[in-house]
């Protein structure tokens, strides 16, 4: 009861973004975020990866936990404090039972969701039969979403979709490959409908969770390295440089917050660049006693600026006091 009133709190209570930022109250697994707004409400929408983090299986070596998930939703006015809604009204005729990493694209009154599906629940990872796919949603309100496509992306194991419209026209999208070593691949096109991928991965790096926005003069992505959050800057979106280390890889002092980040959403936003991620409870002190804590995974919520180096930095203990304004 304690955590659903903290979550339900009302927005005017907070001065600033408390930590952790938004806990799920049902498994206690948020993570994956992506973010939009809704113009008919006039708040956020936050879709996350709702694994069932508080699911305790015989067996310590089985991932059950991280599959038959549906994707939760929370709301929020200013980007701060956020509320549970309840899970995204998906159908399964185009989906499955194991949904994973939504992406928001907005366009013309048009929501288009890029989702990742997995066929089933899996108990290991890397079975042959375990396949993933990134199929299309689309949407007029962020509630009630149509099937649209299956997209061919050359493989049967590609996850987490990153969407923009291009600077040279069209779309483009970052995924990860995990039949090429889980590298980052990109694939255009001209209408959200028909992909062409890419052949050359981005960056040497394995990494997951690849978001690109634009901000201060240049594109930017972000990636989930498992060693924190790698970092490229490019100028065109195709040609990328890396940003030397990571960030949000040394652990915060916190609660909550003592461990990498982890796969997030940026929101770019009246000139700033806030950064949505999730941080998983292992070194939290409830994970001594529980064996299972190391499964729960909070949202947090930092400030992006770029630096006198002219590189991305992140101080995950400086508060935000300052949310999202409602787009223009």
């Amino acid at each position: 009861m304690a955590l659903a009133l903290t979550l339900t709190a009302p927005a005017a209570a907070l001065a600033q973004a408390q930590k952790p930022l938004y806990r799920d109250p049902v498994f206690d697994g948020a993570a994956d975020v992506a973010i939009a707004w809704d113009k008919t409400d006039k708040l956020w929408r936050m879709f996350y990866t709702n694994r069932r983090a508080t699911l305790k299986l015989e067996d310590p070596k089985d991932v059950a936990w991280l599959h038959a998930t549906a994707i939760g939703v929370a709301t929020s006015r200013d980007g701060l404090s956020w509320k549970y809604a309840g899970t995204a009204n998906i159908p399964a005729a185009c989906t499955g039972e194991t949904l994973w990493a939504p992406e928001i694209f907005t366009e013309n009154g048009v929501h288009h969701m890029f989702l990742t599906v997995v066929p089933g629940i899996f108990h290991r990872w890397n079975l042959p039969q375990a396949g993933a796919k990134i199929v299309h949603l689309t949407s007029t309100d962020l509630k009630a979403w149509a099937c649209a496509d299956t997209l061919e992306l050359g493989s049967d194991r590609v996850i987490d979709a990153g969407v923009i419209k291009a600077p040279q026209g069209g779309y483009r999208m970052w995924f990860k490959d995990e039949r090429k070593d889980s590298r980052i691949f990109f694939a255009d096109s001209p209408d959200l409908k028909t992909w062409t991928r890419q052949p050359a991965f981005v960056a040497d790096f394995a990494g997951e969770g690849p978001k690109v926005f634009f901000f201060e003069g240049s594109w930017w992505m972000i990636a989930d390295a498992w060693k924190g959050l790698a970092v490229l800057r490019s100028k065109d979106a195709v040609t990328w440089e890396r940003q030397p280390g990571f960030i949000l890889d040394k652990p915060g002092s916190q609660a909550t917050d003592r461990d990498l980040g982890h796969h997030p959403d940026v929101v770019v936003n009246d000139g700033r660049a806030l950064l949505y991620y999730f941080v998983g409870q292992g070194k939290e002190e409830e994970a001594r006693t529980d064996p299972v804590w190391n499964q729960r995974t909070v949202i947090q919520l930092g400030e992006l600026t770029v630096g006198k180096d002219g590189w991305l930095t992140i101080d995950r203990e400086a508060p935000v006091k300052t949310g999202l304004k409602a787009p223009r």
